[in-house]
């Protein structure tokens, strides 16, 4: 049987150490979307149809912008963690699985965020402002999000990690310990990019 399916990682693998896409496997890429293979990495436009699994494994999504599967935490859930995590606000998202607008909701948007506006600003089109954040709660979203300091995710972390929720979510951590910046997000139970990689080759 030939190849239907190839699935790529982003950081370190499709891109080089600057973070830039070689000319080589665009082409690569291209050749084999050319030739009805499925391409699917973890989120990056190369100018050819893809399928790309993003938010930790929670959604499945076309280039084009279509849906092909999805995984969502529970608004009740979702409210919860966000209630728990209020120490941890300024740094709090969810996000959902919409067209364009308001995909990701923030409390506030604070141009003196050394840390997080840069990225927030080049993305403006996204994101929506709900205050208080759990209001913009009316449709179960893919995932809540903590950013901060590591020593603030690692609480976060571990206070979620031993609440009576725990069994109705997954913790996923990502650490940049040389900038001392953490993100924690809150998915739905087993929900991992391996996960949602196996589910998509099996349909």
């Amino acid at each position: 049987m030939g190849v239907r399916l190839i699935a790529l990682d982003i950081d370190g693998t499709l891109l080089d150490s600057r973070w830039k896409l070689p000319e080589r496997n665009r082409s690569a890429i291209c050749e084999a979307a050319r030739r009805g293979i499925e391409v699917a990495p973890v989120a990056q436009d190369l100018g050819c149809p893809l399928t790309m699994i993003v938010n930790n494994g929670g959604m499945i999504r076309a280039s084009s912008g279509e849906t092909r599967l999805r995984h969502l935490l529970p608004a009740a859930v979702a409210r919860k963690v966000l209630r728990m995590g209020m120490k941890w606000s300024a740094g709090a998202a969810v996000i959902f699985d919409r067209p364009r607008a308001n995909q990701l909701m923030l409390e506030r948007l604070d141009a003196d965020d050394s840390i997080r506006f840069a990225y927030y600003s080049r993305n403006l089109e996204f994101i929506g402002l709900a205050q208080p954040l759990e209001s913009c709660l009316t449709e179960d979203p893919l995932q809540v999000m903590y950013s901060g300091t590591v020593a603030e995710m690692q609480e976060a972390e571990e206070l979620l990690a031993v609440s009576s929720l725990s069994e109705r979510f997954r913790l996923a951590a990502t650490k940049y310990s040389a900038r001392d910046f953490a993100m924690l997000d809150v998915l739905p139970p087993g929900c991992t990019k391996g996960a949602a990689l196996a589910e998509w080759a099996l349909r």
